[in-house]
C-alpha cells in the first residue's frame, strides 16, 4: 500500500493506495504549525477509523504547495511509518519533461496534475484546477509541461468583491437561471459565476490558439464538477486526480 499527501495552502489531501485502488481519502485544514507528532495523530486517527494499517504501508509519495508543511510532513512519514518519502518537484521522474522558464519555481501539484492528465489522455491537455487558486496546466502533445495560467479562486473574487461594497453580502456561489438578475443575489450569482465561467473559457480558447489545436480539457478540484457542467470545452472532471498522479510518480520514481 501507498501513502499518497496533496497538501495545499487551503487543505492537505491523503489518499491510501493499494494497487491502482484508493481505498482511502482524507482532507484537513493545512496548519502551517502543525509539528510531526501533530500530523501523524490526525493521520494515525483517520487511519483507525476506516480500518487502514498504515504499518503495511509499503511507500509515500509527498506533493507540497506549502513549504513550512513540507519539513514536518517528511519527518512524521520517517519518524512514525519508517519510510523515506519521495517529495516530488520538477526533478522528480514523473512523464513529462518541464519545459518552462524556471523549473523548480512551479508548484508541484499542477506538475502531478499534469503527468497525470498526460499519462492518461496524452496531449495536448489543460489541466483546469479550481484549488486554492485555479490553474490551468498546459501539456503538448509530445508530453511537455509548458506553463499555464493562474487566476484567483473563485471565492476569493466573491470575497473581495463582498468586503469592498457596503452594501453587498455573501451569497451562495452556484450557477444562476439567467445572465440577467432581477435582484441582487441573482445579479452578485451571475457576474460572479458566469463571469468566472467566462474566464475560464477564455482562457481556454487563447491556449488552444497558442497549442495550435485542439486541448482535452481536465478539471479537477472544488468548483471542477460545477464548471464542468456548464462548460462544453471540459471533457472529464476528475477530483481525484492528483492523487492518482502520485501514485502513477511512484511506480516510476520508487526506489529499486
Amino acid at each position: 500500500m501507498l501513502l499518497l499527501i496533496d497538501a495545499g495552502n487551503t487543505n492537505v489531501k491523503f489518499g491510501v493506495s493499494q494497487g491502482d485502488e484508493l481505498v482511502a481519502r482524507w482532507r484537513v485544514s493545512t496548519n502551517r504549525t502543525s509539528m510531526p507528532d501533530e500530523w501523524w495523530v490526525i493521520i494515525n486517527t483517520l487511519a483507525a477509523a476506516d480500518k487502514v494499517e498504515l504499518n503495511s504501508l509499503d511507500g509515500a509519495v509527498l506533493s507540497s504547495s506549502v513549504p513550512a508543511v513540507t519539513p514536518w510532513l517528511s519527518q512524521m512519514i520517517r519518524d512514525r511509518i519508517g519510510l523515506d518519502p519521495i517529495v516530488v518537484d520538477a526533478m522528480t521522474n514523473m512523464g513529462i519533461q518541464v519545459d518552462i522558464d524556471n523549473p523548480l519555481e512551479v508548484g508541484p501539484d499542477r506538475l502531478v496534475d499534469a503527468a497525470a492528465a498526460f499519462a492518461r489522455f496524452g496531449g495536448p491537455t489543460i489541466v483546469l484546477d479550481f484549488g486554492t487558486a485555479t490553474t490551468l496546466n498546459v501539456v503538448t502533445r509530445d508530453g511537455r509541461f509548458i506553463g499555464g495560467a493562474i487566476a484567483p479562486d473563485i471565492r476569493a473574487a466573491h470575497d473581495a468583491l463582498v468586503g469592498r461594497a457596503a452594501r453587498l453580502t455573501s451569497v451562495e456561489l452556484v450557477m444562476p437561471a439567467n445572465a440577467i438578475g432581477r435582484n441582487t443575489v441573482a445579479s452578485m450569482q451571475s457576474g460572479i459565476m458566469f463571469g468566472y465561467l467566462g474566464l475560464v473559457e477564455g482562457l481556454i480558447r487563447r491556449i488552444d490558439a497558442e497549442v495550435g489545436e485542439t486541448t482535452t480539457v481536465v478539471a479537477t478540484g472544488g468548483f471542477g464538477r460545477l464548471f464542468a457542467e456548464h462548460c462544453p470545452r471540459i471533457s472529464i472532471y476528475l477530483p481525484d486526480l492528483t492523487i492518482d498522479g502520485l501514485r502513477l510518480i511512484w511506480e516510476r520514481a520508487r526506489p529499486t
